[in-house]
């Protein structure tokens, strides 16, 4: 998979003349992210911001409506970091109304894009480097410090609305991020999904279904049906666990579907794309469903 984030950077820089890449889009959401617009098609802002966490400085894209405050958004990448997809994916959430951050999660090593450069899921090379960069995130404490970092600088800015509950989204690695995020700030998360995640319930003391007590929030957990074959048992651990809690959660496999399906820039898999727009589309409206439901 090539890895186009700066030719996408240098393209904005150029169209909007201004510093920092901070420019107004109109009608942004038509055509972004899994392939079609929000009804909403809001002018949005996006800017290249840095964030002050106790391990370091995160760089970052914030994107929100031009006018007016709106709840607050943090959308976690895939193990492919911050790149055009995931900006897309922020980009089109916020124009239904939200201020959306969405962080580079391996800033400890470097500013985005990271991975950089061509990069294949079949490459040992490429995916020991991978492996050593999400290994960051998995330092005990390290995914809470930046979630409590990420959600105070949504509620730092006028764009975000702090009357209302703050939403977060992850994407295969970024699935287990949601649910720590969403147990370490529990009084400001009140939805967040997961879709596609990996590693949300293991056999460690630290696995993240064993967080669901801690939980304020409503879930969604999108699970990819190649991920349940592998752990047919993960999927009811989950429910059983947030019902435990008196969570509400909801858990549903989407048949057919392949670890990444609702990420557009996905690499093929034996020949077949990973996306998969029509489950991506199924997804994406539950998401919305969620937002709605539980930031009013």
């Amino acid at each position: 998979m090539t890895n186009d984030t700066n030719a996408h950077r240098n393209d904005d820089e150029l169209l909007s003349g201004l510093p920092r890449r901070e420019f107004v889009a109109m009608s942004v959401a038509a055509g972004v992210a899994a392939g079609s617009g929000s009804a909403a098609e809001l002018p949005l802002v996006e800017a290249d911001v840095e964030i002050k966490t106790p391990d370091g400085t995160c760089d970052a894209a914030f994107i929100h409506p031009a006018t007016g405050s709106h709840p607050g958004v943090l959308v976690w990448p895939d193990a492919l970091g911050l790149r055009q997809s995931m900006r897309d994916i922020g980009k089109r959430i916020a124009a239904d109304g939200y201020s959306v951050l969405v962080p580079n999660p391996f800033y400890r090593s470097s500013k985005a894009p990271v991975p950089s450069g061509p990069f294949s899921f079949q490459n040992q090379a490429d995916m020991a480097k991978l492996q050593q960069l999400m290994a960051t995130l998995n330092v005990p404490g390290a995914a809470e410090k930046d979630a409590i970092a990420f959600i105070a600088f949504l509620d730092a800015q006028k764009e975000v609305n702090k009357t209302k509950k703050i939403g977060t989204q992850g994407y295969c690695m970024g699935g287990p991020l949601v649910v720590r995020t969403a147990a370490a700030v529990p009084n400001r998360v009140g939805a967040g999904a997961s879709f596609h995640g990996g590693g949300l319930v293991t056999a460690n003391a630290n696995s993240p279904h064993l967080l669901a007590p801690k939980i304020k929030a409503r879930m969604y957990f999108g699970v990819a049906a190649s991920d349940d074959a592998r752990q047919p048992d993960a999927k009811d651990k989950l429910k059983e666990a947030f019902a435990a809690a008196n969570v509400t959660a909801e858990i549903e496999v989407y048949p057919g579907t392949i670890h990444g399906w609702c990420v557009p820039d996905m690499p093929l898999q034996n020949g077949a794309p990973i996306y998969s727009k029509p489950d991506a589309e199924r997804a994406w409206g539950k998401l919305v469903a969620l937002y709605k439901a539980a930031l009013a």
